[in-house]
This record gives structure tokens, sequence and C-alpha cells, in this order.
């Protein structure tokens, strides 16, 4: 069987790749620029001057179809073993498969054949594989 292709592949349009950056964090050190709402009753980022940094807000939300979707075409589901695999097998044009990262090098080949058999995209297939060159 060929590489799985997803069933709808549209454009993803992000209205703002850029980070919002905390209000003064480039003035001081201890402020982290993670984002943190602005509270103060003269803060001019809270009150939307212009020339200030612009505050999250719910338009800067992603398109509900292409919302999740990774670049190539696949929403990811976290997969722990091989009968939560299954769960995929309808909805394998849809979604991909990610191995945890706890999941050992012996269950994770498991889990990655049994993909292959279903149909399923792995998106970390390669992750904790050793060549057998000693055989």
């Amino acid at each position: 069987m060929g590489v799985v292709r997803p069933l709808r592949k549209s454009r993803i349009v992000k209205k703002r790749t850029k980070k919002f950056i905390r209000h003064q964090s480039d003035r001081y050190i201890k402020l982290a620029p993670n984002w943190r709402k602005p509270k103060g009753i003269d803060n001019r980022v809270r009150r939307r001057f212009k020339g200030q940094y612009l505050m999250p807000k719910i338009g800067y939300g992603s398109a509900k179809a292409t919302k999740h979707v990774c670049p190539d075409g696949f929403k990811k589901v976290l997969v722990h073993n091989v009968r939560e695999l299954e769960v995929l097998l309808m909805q394998n044009r849809t979604f991909s498969a990610e191995v945890a990262h706890d999941v050992s090098s012996r269950k994770r080949k498991e889990i990655v054949e049994r993909a292959q058999q279903l149909a399923i995209r792995v998106t970390n297939a390669s992750a904790r594989l050793r060549s057998e060159e000693n055989e």
C-alpha cells in the first residue's frame, strides 16, 4: 500500500504568526516575554493606543476547517498502545498517529508495524529505531 493521503488538504492561513509579547518585557529582564494581560488603570496597551503592542483576542483564532491541522493535512492523535491505534481505522485519512514519548522501542515497533497494516500514518515512525548492523 502506498502513502496515505489526507482526505481534505486546504491551505492553512494564519491570521497572525508573530507571538504576542508582554508589555515592557523588552525593558526588564525580570519580565518574561510570555503574554500576560495588562491590568493597570493607565496602561496604554490595555487601552489600545495606536503604536502599542496588540492584545490577543478571539478574532485571531484559526478557521474551523484548518484548526489543529498539521502542514501534512492530518490531525494528530497521541497513541500509547496498539489498541488505541485501532480507533483510527476508519479515520485514517483525517487523523495521523503520534507515538507517545514514554513508549518503549519494542512496543513502538509493534505500533508502527500495525499502523502500516491499517494504512495509518505515524508522524514519528522513525523515532527510537536502531539499525541492526551486527546481524
